[in-house]
């Protein structure tokens, strides 16, 4: 071993004189090689990406071991470890690289630049780091190139991000960065002017300022840099407001140092119809390459109509010559086969797959439990490895990659389970974890950290009160916190874990308590008669209040408003709009909605004031007894409430998410996304639910099924009585009051026309030959064509009474 030094070059040549590009991993022994105090040799020729990318290795690896590994240019000839970088020759896999290990030392080899750096992340994340120790478990002998060409994601520096909008220059490096080592090689950027606030109290840098910034950093690394870049003037049908748009649209392509492609959205947000729109496009395009050559312009058909999309198709058949591609995302009425079907094929898609929302979204949690739902709300920590994993791989395949929907770090698992995957969709889902955990949280946490993430996951599958699993997963979670040291306290990614651990539990603690608060306030009503109306009000009122007098698991509360406070320390995530300035509630201040009511506390609340007004016992004690008994539905009558997964056995699911991941030709459990406040409480009574808002009716209510644009949400009964008549009782969505539904039975009797929903239960009869087969088949649809996220087809409960 004189002359590693001239071995090891020796190697690096042959190597890159007969390798081919194909994907292959070599037998290795399992011996591990201790790199503490290797060299890093720094090739003379190295681009600059390059050579940001060995920066990257160097200082990633003395943050998280305290020791600076040495650069040189010169392979030393004294035998100590040794890390080259190298580039093949030949017509080779874009973005492809090779990993070699011959004694105590490693060749990165990359195809492009691009291979430098993605072969440097897959050394940091198979290296097992601790302080004043780092080693490499065993040789890395393989070859690799990504399966697909594009793979990012949108990072957004405005208000509604949550997080995004705290964060300097340095943390977007990091994060940056963060993305590159597992083999994101795109970041979308959002303008000055979108769907946003113009300004943020966490701003550290104006918008347009930040965005200069971000589009640096990509180009040190030597990653492409998209745009999206929404179309919000009023009407482009005005020849001074297309000058406006090409002016303001102009400025920020002349100050960015890189732009590889602009995405338009056609709508969510934007309201411009397509013969409008593209022209605009086409002259923005123009625009664009005056100061980026080779820019290209896409376009996503998102919240069209059905008239606007057949305009759109129409253009694009065309083929027009400036369009460099469409974006499927959120808000499309077609499935991504469909899509693929109907545009030209010189044109490639791009998937935008919404991986930040939990519910109101493009691919909501399936079956999400009204209390998680609530309480934690669409943009809470969700951590959906196995969900995104699935995503990806059954509709992926249509498209040549992707570039996440993201609004905030709450995502960050996800995120870098479609960068893995976008490499090698093959990949297991717990062995990306496990390397997650491993470079993110620590080499002792590899396992125990990633089967957390998959706790968390599991711990929204189900009913919250049957799923005694959450009390698990917070137990595991405190113990890694127990056993953490104070600078993995304060890791804002361990923190989220555990921020979603204990809140998860509180939940399921105080859905346990209020579910059984009801239930004896329910049976004080059932004793009226023997109790009289006023006092068994009373004692149900008493019962129903100590969900806020004598509240549970106050320590469990308590741990979450502690991790909230770190969060906004260490990242500022702003989980609160009083405590830290959230933009709004619905963005992921779940601060403010943790103590939101999980039972009909309210509701009952509100018709004891009303009952109380009446003067005569027996009119008391039948709105009473109609409280007791309202999910009877009488002999031989059924009553589904239709967004309780227990209580909903009529209802026609398929095909699912497991077939149907957009839920496009499903039906959907959901919620109804906002409430009208039209329950009506004292102050000091609204005080007592503990947010700021209040819900409309009964909890039955705020849960619903639903189909999107013109699928139908559909029911079937069996087995009904063929002598007898049936009158049907619906309750409706009122979160699209406005957006009229229709209700057939066996596809030929009209049971009501388009109408308006009613903000109460209403009845209609059933026809006797409807039930005279013994079968009855329910659909309801809403005014086809509709435009926006297709949410109109919504029912609450359904009683089926025998008259």
């Amino acid at each position: 071993m004189k002359l590693p030094g001239i071995r090891f070059v020796l190697l690096v040549a042959f190597l890159l004189l007969f390798y081919d590009g194909r994907s292959f991993v070599t037998a290795q022994t399992s011996v591990a090689l201790d790199l503490t105090q290797a060299i890093v040799v720094t090739p003379a020729n190295a681009s600059g990406p390059e050579i940001k990318a060995i920066q990257m290795l160097v200082e990633e690896v003395e943050k998280r071991s305290q020791v600076r590994w040495t650069r040189t240019a010169q392979t030393p000839a004294n035998g100590s470890a040794v890390i080259t970088f190298a580039r093949a020759a030949g017509n080779l896999p874009r973005e492809g690289y090779q990993i070699k290990t011959v004694g105590n030392s490693i060749a990165i080899i990359g195809n492009d630049a691009r291979g430098v750096l993605f072969g440097v992340g897959h050394l940091l994340r198979s290296l097992s780091i601790s302080k004043n120790k780092i080693v490499l478990p065993a040789p890395l002998n393989l070859t690799t190139a990504p399966k697909y060409p594009l793979r990012g994601h949108q990072l957004g520096y405005r208000p509604k991000t949550n997080s995004y909008d705290g964060w300097d220059v340095a943390q977007w490096e990091q994060y940056i960065r963060d993305l590159a080592v597992w083999g994101t090689n795109a970041i979308e950027l959002i303008p000055p002017r979108s769907d946003d606030d113009a300004d943020s109290p966490h701003f550290p840098l104006p918008p347009l300022k930040m965005m200069i910034e971000m589009s640096r950093i990509c180009a040190e690394y030597g990653l492409e840099v998209w745009i999206w870049y929404p179309a919000l003037d009023k009407d482009y049908g005005d020849p001074q407001t297309v000058e406006f748009a090409l002016n303001e649209w102009g400025e920020v392509f002349k100050q960015l140092p890189r732009i590889d492609h602009i995405f338009v959205p056609g709508g969510d947000p934007g309201n411009t119809p397509p013969k409008l729109l593209m022209p605009l496009l086409e002259k923005q395009t123009a625009n664009l390459r005056r100061y980026h050559p080779n820019a290209g312009m896409w376009v996503a058909p998102q919240g069209f109509t059905t008239e606007w999309l057949n305009d759109f198709l129409g253009i694009v058949r065309a083929e027009p010559k400036w369009l460099s591609g469409i974006v499927y995302g959120p808000q499309s009425r077609l499935t991504l086969p469909q899509m693929r079907a109907a545009i030209p094929a010189k044109y490639p898609i791009r998937h935008y797959p919404d991986i930040t929302h939990s519910r109101q979204s493009q691919f909501p949690v399936p079956d999400w439990d009204l209390a998680f739902a609530l309480t934690e709300a669409r943009e809470i920590i969700n951590p959906r490895p196995t969900d995104q994993a699935h995503i990806f791989r059954l509709l992926q395949h249509d498209t040549n990659g992707f570039i996440t929907y993201s609004e905030g770090c709450n995502d960050d698992v996800n995120k870098i389970i479609w960068s893995a995957l976008g490499w090698n969709s093959d990949a297991d889902v717990l062995g990306i974890l496990r390397d997650y955990s491993r470079y993110f949280i620590g080499a002792n946490y590899a396992d125990s950290f990633a089967q957390g993430l998959l706790a968390l996951e599991q711990n929204w599958r189900g009913p919250v009160v049957t799923n005694s699993g959450i009390n698990v997963t917070l137990q595991q979670f405190q113990a890694l916190e127990r056993s953490a040291s104070p600078s993995l306290l304060q890791n804002w990614r361990f923190q989220q874990a555990l921020y979603r651990a204990y809140y998860d539990a509180f939940v399921r603690s105080r859905a346990i308590y209020e579910t059984s608060l009801e239930e004896q306030a329910l049976g004080k009503l059932r004793e009226a008669r023997l109790l009289g109306s006023s006092a068994a009000m009373a004692q149900a009122e008493i019962l129903l209040d100590k969900a806020v007098t004598e509240r549970t698991a106050q320590d469990l509360r308590a741990r979450v408003f502690e991790l909230g406070e770190a969060l906004f320390q260490s990242i500022r995530m702003q989980l609160s709009v009083e405590k830290y300035q959230a933009i709004g509630v619905g963005r992921g201040a779940n601060l403010n909605t943790i103590d939101f009511p999980l039972n009909n506390r309210l509701w009952l609340k509100q018709r004891f004031n009303e009952i109380r007004k009446i003067e005569a016992e027996a009119e008391r004690q039948k709105q009473l007894a109609e409280i007791v008994d309202w999910t009877n539905p009488g002999p031989g009558g059924f009553y589904d409430d239709l967004g309780n997964l227990s209580r909903q056995p009529h209802l026609v699911r398929e095909p699912g998410f497991a077939k149907d991941p957009y839920l496009l030709e499903s039906s959907v459990v959901s919620m109804v996304g906002q409430f009208d406040g039209s329950v009506t409480l004292r102050k000091d009574e609204l005080a007592l639910t503990g947010v700021g808002f209040q819900p409309y009716g009964r909890r039955s209510w705020w849960d619903i099924a639903e189909a999107y644009y013109d699928a139908p949400l559909k029911m079937r009964y069996t087995g009904l009585d063929t002598t007898a008549q049936y009158k049907i009782r619906i309750t409706y969505s009122s979160a699209t009051q406005q957006i009229p539904i229709k209700l057939v039975a066996n596809d030929k009797f009209e049971i009501h026309p388009l109408i308006k929903k009613e903000l109460h239960p209403v009845e209609f009869d059933i026809p006797v030959a409807a039930t005279a087969g013994g079968e009855l088949n329910l659909t309801w649809t809403q005014a086809p064509g509709s435009r926006g996220a297709g949410r109109g087809t919504q029912v609450a409960e359904v009683w089926l009474i025998k008259k």
